[in-house]
């Protein structure tokens, strides 16, 4: 009888190839630890997608109103202007408008007292007499002299007395005098009384007579709004006492309006 052929089973687990220890898709570092799938760089880098960026454009609308209303202001403002030059243009051709004239013709003192005040300094009290005359030498221009005017004398710098024209009406090519009283008083210092002494017996005595006048014009039947005429007058008088005469040694004034 043949010799049974023993046959041994095959050690599946000895003949079988073994697992390696670490995975295929583990990579040693230079140290020796294991980089994880997570952490490992990828082969090929990531493209970024580039993104558009979006300008914000400002409405339309509100820019054409905005450039509509700046143009209708401008054109209307415009307009306002040319239709004041060319209705002063026609009033100055037609009526050809003058300057008028002031002069302070005489000054007469009612009173001029110099008092010691108990501070040390003076007291001066004035009461003026003023012969003013006024001169419109328009043909077709009317004045009308409006209330709360404001006339004053002055002597360096120091207001000595001060009044108020009448209100009235001047006509064409029309020459008015008038009488303005002014009073006043006011405190000085010694200086000024010695150069008024001085002044006195040299016989030159310069003043300053000023004149603030609200008036309407009227061009024909058109009044037109309040202007205030400025009138400046330099005088010299050879005396400033209530005994003697005063003589007006010059005289010099100067005129402008202001609105």
């Amino acid at each position: 009888m043949a010799a049974h052929q023993k046959i041994h089973p095959a050690d599946l687990e000895t003949g079988s190839q073994e697992a390696p220890l670490v995975s295929r898709d583990s990579v040693h570092s230079e140290k020796g630890d294991a980089a994880s799938p997570a952490t490992r760089p990828p082969l090929y880098p990531r493209r970024r997608r580039a993104i558009p960026v979006a300008h914000s454009e400002p409405p339309k609308k509100r820019r054409s109103r905005c450039c509509r209303c700046l143009c209708w202001t401008f054109c209307m403002l415009l307009l306002f202007i040319v239709l004041v030059a060319a209705t002063a243009g026609i009033l100055y051709l037609v009526f050809q408008p003058k300057a008028p004239k002031y002069s302070v013709d005489r000054l007469r003192i009612s009173s001029f007292n110099v008092n010691n005040s108990a501070s040390g300094s003076f007291d001066v009290s004035a009461a003026f007499s003023v012969v003013v005359t006024a001169t419109n030498p328009n043909k077709k221009i009317g004045i009308f002299y409006e209330e709360k005017s404001h006339l004053s004398v002055w002597y360096d710098g120091t207001n000595l007395c001060t009044g108020s024209l009448p209100a009235f009406y001047q006509g064409h090519r029309n020459t008015t005098v008038l009488t303005v009283a002014l009073t006043g008083q006011t405190a000085v210092d010694t200086n000024m009384i010695r150069s008024l002494e001085a002044q006195r017996q040299a016989g030159t005595i310069p003043l300053l007579f000023r004149g603030s006048v609200p008036v309407r014009v009227k061009f024909g039947a058109l009044k037109l709004w309040k202007v205030r005429f400025l009138v400046s007058c330099d005088i010299v008088v050879n005396n400033l006492s209530v005994t003697n005469n005063i003589s007006i040694r010059s005289s010099r004034c100067g005129f402008k309006f202001r609105m």
